[in-house]
């Protein structure tokens, strides 16, 4: 394929995705296939011979879709949300085609100095402690991790490296086996299986914190296991709080939890991987309040901030403590710009080496939504929305509803009125309704994303 025929099959994949998502909502959203459907459908070896590009995309709605979930379909209720929008599906189009591997500043530049810049337009919009900012000169700063799953193990890992050294600098003839034995590490037994996964992966005991009866992790649960931990001999040295949890979107109580990491000297990591992404609204920027406690905080922007998979931002408060427990120079990664204070090279950041350009996802969807247009998509259970939603069902004209106003949000009233009203009419209802509102809420993304 050359340049020419690339730019005739590449508008051409452009349109077949735009009418992919254009037409989403008529495809069966959980495929109808078994284990090992695939197999038969094509080939045991690759071909010998190029295949045409009609042939692949014919093969692509013939072999591929039929077992494919649509995670963008507006019957798509499982898991979590996945985000995606039009600029950024450009910018990784974008990515692919500079190809860099950004693993230090001279590997490409603006792949690190991009992403330091909009981790920082990010952590501003959350109103995050300036501590977590890079700035020209802070000592803080944000990554991208490609999950929230790698933010938990990274931030673990370097909380146990710095423990660690902390304990041997104290008692010189402390080895590391001997610490690690004792270390303890905490989450809500609401936590996601990410946070027991990296405990295991990082050798360390995991204990779960029963929650409460919101499902929240509070300081006498905590501070009960952690006192019982060191009377044992143990060492308490990483907390998880939680922010969303996957099970309910409970929240750990930050600003009881935060306190006594500070105190007993533990970190304290946050993820906010499931509602994080809300925090970009001042009327939910509450429920960060306690973040200041934090020595590492991780969301998920492919979650629900328009910005594809994959993109888990996380910031620190000392770069310096991920860099001391992942840093290693062989000479072949060295530069002459390394350790000015200038820049950073993320491969000291992470568990990978290499990294793709994804901060360019952040940027063109910050700068062709702006801050009003993303707190717009996360406001979308809106006013107008609502209103709309009714006119709707009252135009259907299968069932009636009226609204009401609770201190001035305008809510739909769901009254059981006659007395021949049985289960099954409730659920045929509320069946219309939800029906009538992903056709709604579909249609405003589409006017969303020719407005962009």
């Amino acid at each position: 394929m050359n340049a020419s025929d690339f730019r005739r099959r590449g508008k051409e994949m452009v349109d077949y995705v735009a009418d992919y998502l254009e037409g989403i909502e008529g495809r069966q959203v959980y495929p109808d296939v078994q284990p090992g459907y695939l197999r038969p459908l094509i080939p045991a070896t690759a071909p010998q011979e190029p295949d045409t590009f009609e042939d692949i995309l014919q093969d692509v709605e013939k072999i591929i879709m039929p077992g494919v979930t649509h995670w963008h379909s507006p019957y798509f209720f499982a898991y979590f949300p996945t985000a995606s929008s039009y600029p950024a599906m450009l910018a990784d189009m974008l990515c692919g085609a500079i190809g860099c591997i950004g693993f230090s500043w001279a590997a490409s530049p603006a792949c690190t100095e991009l992403e330091t810049v909009m981790m920082d337009w990010l952590g501003k919009m959350l109103q995050l402690p300036e501590a977590f900012l890079a700035g020209e000169a802070g000592e803080g700063g944000g990554v991208i991790q490609g999950s929230a799953s790698e933010a938990t193990l990274v931030a673990l890992l370097a909380a146990r490296t710095k423990v660690t050294r902390r304990l041997q600098a104290a008692s010189p003839g402390l080895t590391q086996g001997a610490v690690l034995e004792k270390l303890v590490a905490y989450a809500s037994d609401q936590a996601h299986s990410s946070v027991e996964r990296a405990g295991l992966i990082g050798g360390v005991k995991l204990k779960a914190i029963p929650s409460d009866g919101k499902f929240a992790m509070r300081a006498s649960a905590l501070q009960e296991a952690l006192e019982r931990d060191k009377a044992a001999g143990l060492i308490p040295f990483f907390v998880v709080a939680t922010l969303g949890t996957t099970s309910c979107c409970s929240f750990d109580n930050l600003l009881e939890v935060g306190p006594i990491c500070h105190e007993e000297d533990i970190w304290l990591h946050v993820d906010a991987a499931y509602a994080g992404s809300a925090f970009i609204c001042p009327e939910f920027r509450h429920l960060l309040n306690g973040v200041e406690f934090a020595d590492s905080f991780n969301f998920n922007p492919h979650k629900w901030l328009l910005v594809n998979f994959d993109c888990s931002a996380m910031w620190v408060k000392r770069r310096t403590d991920l860099t001391g427990a992942f840093k290693l120079d062989p000479v072949y990664l060295k530069h002459s710009h390394q350790g000015s204070g200038l820049i950073t090279d993320y491969r000291h950041w992470q568990l990978p080496l290499g990294r793709r350009f994804r901060s360019l996802k952040m940027w063109f969807v910050f700068r062709m939504y702006g801050v009003k247009g993303l707190q717009a998509y996360i406001r979308k259970g809106s006013d107008g929305l609502n209103e709309a939603l009714l006119e709707r069902i009252n135009s259907a004209r299968k069932i009636h509803l009226v609204p009401c106003r609770l201190r001035g949000q305008f809510v739909l009233r769901f009254a059981i009125c006659s007395r021949k009203v049985e289960s099954g009419h409730v659920r045929l209802a509320w069946e219309h309704i939800q029906g009538l509102a992903a056709e709604l809420l579909a249609a405003e993304e589409g006017k969303a994303e020719i407005k962009s």
